[in-house]
């Protein structure tokens, strides 16, 4: 397709932002319909072009987000794909402030082709049925629009329902040859605002329209009448990064130094935007450094913030406050690590910014760069980091590095002698439902097996928190960080805080885990507890229901009581008395003579496949068996683990670390 020209409008309903677009007339039709998907989200504002009298009929399309869409420099906006179930046919009025659209002229036809809500829609009419003056000046027609200016066919300052009149039109679409004789039939329209209060100059400079910037200038536009978010002319052309509008304004007089709805002058836009001359141009023009916007933030800040360091070079070299802070408190060096800004960071710290400024959550340069996983940024901060304001803040970068599964940032803090035991002040404890207070407990939620590793094999102690991590890692199922942490010595017969319980906790979240429960009986979980009843072989009371039907007990969330929790009461749980008998023949392995309760024993009964894990707890237990017992007793629960190390036949090792349960072959 041969288009005349294409241009593209959007909405954005909190600013009045036009992007710039060049012609498009060497994209196919396929190209165009690619570019519509791409930019129906942008942040634009969108043309007017008569509201209202253009409509789109809807038609279904295929797909289309397998296809590479044209790129916009100016943009990373990512591409919208049509919707595979568009809606049926129907006609829909275009509506500025919800939909984007492309406007193509094609032999003689308007094409318009509108992204909605995830839909294309295509649609083309006769250019004749548009508004011949908006015809004219979609075309860039000087001459028709002389001609009907003369016939005076429309009311050149007669607004539409958006405020906007053709030299609002004109302006926006850049055709400065329609605008010159726009202006010279109607001079006052010249600073005429839409309903937004945008002028023509601000439109012209939305778009970079340069000859029409100039025009409007040399005939008298005021350039400092901002739009209903009080940007001005000249914030929108640092906004757009236009170096020769921005010199153009200046030299008509524009303000360098109003603020708009937000607080931010036409620098911060500059500083946004990283463009130094520009920021060059303002600063001699008048532009002041020390301006804040409503949030605190001064040029500098925008700079260490964006990672600019050519342009937050330049502006300490001109007096900028390298230790600036926005209202929450945060430094230009604290953002700046945030971001993971390396050569920023470098910068203030070779001006001798502060870094020990902290927040008014307390957190350093260094943890918002551990939590974030800026590796080189927080090497940079260790050694000069004062690290008892790391202490005082109430949490290490450790913690926020083990949080957020920041492993390199974890190992570089490991490496260099941060205490891996460090525990959270309760103000910050607090802050988590769970209470945790270690670093080891975030890895070990986290399920990172390779942070949990670290942080043991560095010195963390695995029972310091008020859950200890084992249930946690018992409760996720993970096998691999409970033999870990079992390893270096975690407690495997904690018991709940919440909930008191008459056995090990761990066992209440394994029911279902058979391997796992022997793995925790090899290493010193009390298996003796397990079968201590209070109500032996009498009748047991009926569980207590919640209203709603759910068994207290198995929800161990609940406010804390004074009821202790028994085993037979948690293996009588829907979910897990189906496994009441292996449970029980595999405990049985790891205690002497013990009689069950009426409870266990009415499982055992349920079921004939269990008749011989009843008898087995009847017989007297094996003097082998007992010699094993009562080894294992005598070395206790923490050096359980070094069973193989002792001087001992491999046999009997493998005996006692119940890898060999056949009698003869120890003997």
């Amino acid at each position: 397709m041969a288009a005349a020209r294409v241009t593209m409008a959007a909405s954005r309903t909190t600013n009045d932002d036009l992007d710039d677009y060049s012609a498009y007339a060497h994209m196919s039709q396929e190209q165009l319909l690619q570019l519509a998907i791409e930019r129906s989200l942008a942040d634009t504002n969108m043309t007017p072009w008569q509201n209202g009298q253009f409509y789109t009929h809807t038609q279904p399309t295929a797909p289309l987000a397998t296809r590479q869409p044209p790129c916009n420099p100016n943009r990373t906006n990512p591409p919208v794909a049509a919707s595979a179930n568009p809606p049926s046919e129907k006609c829909v009025k275009i509506n500025r402030d919800s939909i984007n659209h492309i406007i193509s002229e094609d032999n003689g036809k308007v094409i318009a082709w509108t992204g909605h809500n995830g839909h294309l829609r295509v649609t083309v009419k006769p250019m004749n049925d548009l508004d011949p003056f908006l015809s004219a000046i979609l075309r860039g027609d000087a001459e028709a629009l002389r001609n009907m200016i003369h016939s005076k066919s429309k009311i050149l300052d007669e607004p539409n329902k958006d405020g906007w009149i053709p030299l609002h039109e004109s302006a926006y679409y850049g055709h400065v040859e329609c605008l010159k004789i726009l202006l010279k039939a109607s001079p006052d329209t010249i600073n005429k605002r839409t309903h937004n209060n945008q002028t023509p100059l601000l439109l012209a400079v939305s778009c970079k329209n340069f000859s029409c910037v100039e025009h409007l200038l040399e005939e008298g536009a005021n350039p400092n009448i901002a739009n209903h978010q009080r940007e001005t002319p000249l914030h929108k052309a640092c906004e757009k990064a236009s170096e020769e509008i921005v010199g153009l304004l200046l030299r008509f007089g524009a303000s360098p130094s109003t603020a708009c709805a937000q607080g931010g002058t036409p620098l911060h836009e500059a500083v946004r935007n990283k463009n130094i001359e520009i920021c060059k141009m303002l600063l001699q023009a008048g532009a002041k450094l020390s301006v804040r916007n409503v949030y605190g933030i001064d040029p500098l800040f925008v700079a260490a913030q964006c990672g600019a360091a050519e342009v937050l070079n330049f502006l300490i070299v001109k007096g900028g406050n390298i230790n600036t802070q926005a209202n929450d408190d945060a430094s230009a060096l604290f953002e700046a690590s945030k971001n993971g800004h390396v050569e920023a960071v470098e910068i203030l710290l070779s001006r001798k910014a502060d870094l020990n400024k902290p927040n008014k959550t307390g957190l350093l340069p260094i943890h918002v760069a551990a939590k974030n996983g800026h590796d080189s940024i927080v090497s940079m901060l260790i050694p000069i980091t004062n690290m008892a304001k790391v202490r005082r803040s109430g949490i290490s970068p450790i913690h926020l590095a083990a949080e957020r599964n920041r492993d390199d940032v974890l190992e570089t803090l490991i490496e260099t002698g941060f205490d891996v035991n460090a525990r959270l002040s309760d103000g910050w404890s607090k802050m988590y439902e769970d209470r945790r207070s270690t670093a080891l407990y975030s890895a070990v939620v986290n399920r990172n097996t390779e942070a949990t590793a670290m942080l043991l094999e560095a010195g963390a102690d695995p029972n310091l928190d008020i859950f200890n991590p084992l249930l946690v890692a018992v409760r996720k199922g993970s096998m691999e960080i409970v033999t870990l942490l079992v390893k270096h010595g975690a407690n495997v017969n904690a018991l709940l805080p919440t909930h008191s319980t008459s056995f090990p906790a761990v066992l209440v979240f394994c029911m279902k885990h058979l391997a796992m429960i022997k793995y925790l009986m090899d290493h010193g979980c009390d298996a003796l507890s397990c079968f201590s009843c209070q109500y032996g072989s009498n009748t047991h009371p009926p569980i207590k229901l919640r209203g709603n039907g759910r068994e207290a007990i198995y929800y161990l969330n609940d406010e804390p009581s004074d009821y202790c929790v028994q085993f037979c009461e948690i293996i009588s749980a829907p979910s897990a008395c189906g496994w009441v008998g292996p449970i029980i023949d595999m405990l049985l392995d790891y205690v002497g003579n013990v009689k069950l309760c009426s409870r266990i024993t009415e499982h055992l009964d349920s079921n004939t496949d269990w008749a011989h894990i009843k008898e087995k707890s009847v017989l007297p237990c094996r003097l082998m068996h007992l010699c094993r017992l009562k080894i294992r007793q005598r070395m206790g629960v923490h050096r359980q683990r070094l069973i193989k190390t002792l001087p001992l036949p491999g046999r009997l090792i493998k005996f006692l670390s119940y890898e060999q349960e056949t009698f003869k072959d120890v003997l």
